[in-house]
């Protein structure tokens, strides 16, 4: 099967698993803005990001390198394997002597114990789903997507809706979502036969911790990015308006999940492709189309963000939550930006070049704090929108430039600046939204379509010629 065909149908498997698991996933905001106020809210999000900022460190990003040298030929897979265990287990005892230290942070000090076993879970998780990826067991990873996230949802009604244990019962919830998910994987793919000490091989191990040490850093990062809002936020304005402010990004996630769906296929042609001749024109046709897929689901996000807010986010719990539409437009275009980078940082990872991930990962997230610092206290929620945006982009121009010198392939500036502009012109109608926004909105999306469809027309011919 052709490399484009590959993509495509591990595309499509993806999205059958993906979409019906995330869209659930994405659900679950209603249920929490429902049954917690907005600094619960905050809270529960604060969480989230603790266990997103330990994971990497925990687990030292090895589930990065799992499928970097598990989907290599040339490496056996069960030293892969058995080498990551190592690892993860090393990590997770580290972490166990250490974790008095997260009593020093007030606001999660009554949830450590649980955001221990989540964070250890979600190791194991990531270790099992991953290595089931290596292994080319991409119908068993998309079925646990929508296993995992069922559970989930199912666990959330019990525990949040029924029980109303708030923030504990979220976090019991993910626990045991996980713990289910990493065993059923683990079983059904039969990873027992890849795991022996005997496996270890200290020269892999080696090569994989110099892929995957780099990556530490560059996730947290991005978490920084990511997250740091929320906590200026919470401590520059108040609780409720960092609360407001996590709701509004469940929307963007929109937006990451195409593009997660697709990184996750993308990822392993990447990876086959390496050292094909024909792989330059390969990138610049997938990320032609790539780009312009994205581009059209932000404007349809963007186009019907009140809608979307109003169905997602309840407001009777807290009536702050009324204003949450009025963030998402620009930090829908933030994320796009993101997407980009995310699909740029794939070349990091064919190329073995992980540092220079975390270098511009690093000029992103010092962007971020100190343009949150200097933004938020004179413009509130808007200026850590703003802050976002800028640090992404940033991001992005750095990457296009340095990862072209690694693997050339073409890019149109002028349609990223054509698409970026038209995004900023609906964003504006949301924002500030004049009598005629309907039309202008209308207008933005016929020009987005009209601009972007001949890139996803070409790859469609392509794939259907071959």
């Amino acid at each position: 099967m052709n490399k484009y065909k590959t993509l495509a149908l591990n595309t499509a498997v993806f999205a059958i698993g993906s979409f019906s698991s995330k869209l659930l996933a994405f659900l679950l905001t209603r249920l929490y803005t429902a049954n917690l106020e907005a600094s619960l809210f905050n809270t529960k999000e604060v969480l989230e990001m603790c266990a997103n900022f330990l994971i990497p460190v925990v687990s030292f990003s090895i589930t990065d390198a799992i499928i970097r040298y598990g989907l290599d030929k040339n490496y056996e897979k069960r030293a892969v394997f058995s080498n990551a265990i190592v690892v993860l287990l090393c990590g997770a005892g580290a972490f166990l002597l250490l974790s008095p230290l997260l009593l020093l942070y007030g606001d999660i000090r009554h949830y450590v114990p649980l955001l221990l076993g989540y964070v250890i879970i979600s190791c194991f998780r990531q270790l099992s789903t991953q290595f089931a990826r290596a292994r080319n067991f991409v119908k068993l990873y998309a079925a646990d997507g929508i296993f995992c996230t069922l559970t989930l949802f199912i666990f959330n009604v019990v525990f949040i809706g029924w029980l109303k244990l708030g923030i504990t019962g979220f976090m019991v919830s993910v626990m045991l979502s996980d713990f289910l998910s990493g065993v059923t994987v683990w079983t059904l793919a039969r990873h027992g036969r890849f795991f022996s000490f005997q496996y270890v091989d200290r020269e892999l191990l080696e090569v994989m911790l110099r892929f995957s040490l780099p990556l530490i850093p560059t996730a947290i990062l991005w978490i920084i990015t990511g997250f740091s809002d929320r906590l200026f936020i919470r401590h520059m304005v108040d609780g409720t308006a960092a609360g407001v402010y996590g709701a509004a990004t469940k929307i963007p996630n929109l937006l990451s999940m195409v593009s997660t769906v697709f990184y996750q296929a993308w990822n392993m042609s990447a990876i086959a492709e390496n050292d094909s001749r024909g792989r330059s024109a390969f990138y610049t046709q997938v990320y032609e189309a790539y780009q312009a897929m994205l581009v059209l689901a932000a404007g349809f996000i963007i186009a019907f963000d009140k809608v979307l807010s109003a169905i997602l986010i309840r407001t009777n719990t807290d009536p702050a939550y009324g204003d949450a539409y009025r963030y998402t437009p620009v930090l829908v275009v933030a994320v796009l930006l993101m997407c980009f980078n995310q699909f740029l940082s794939s070349i990091y990872t064919v190329s073995k070049k992980t540092k220079n991930s975390f270098w511009s990962s690093l000029a992103a997230a010092v962007l971020n704090l100190v343009l949150n610092a200097v933004l938020i206290p004179n413009f509130g929620v808007h200026g850590a929108i703003a802050a976002t945006f800028a640090s992404y982009l940033v991001c992005y121009v750095i990457r296009i430039v340095d990862t072209r010198r690694l693997i050339p392939f073409d890019v149109s500036h002028l349609r990223f600046g054509v698409n970026l502009a038209v995004l900023g012109f609906m964003c504006l109608m949301i924002v500030r939204p004049p009598k005629w926004w309907v039309l202008g909105m209308a207008l933005g999306l016929l020009m987005l379509v009209g601009y972007n469809l001949k890139p996803l027309a070409m790859t469609a011919r392509k794939l259907l010629r071959r």
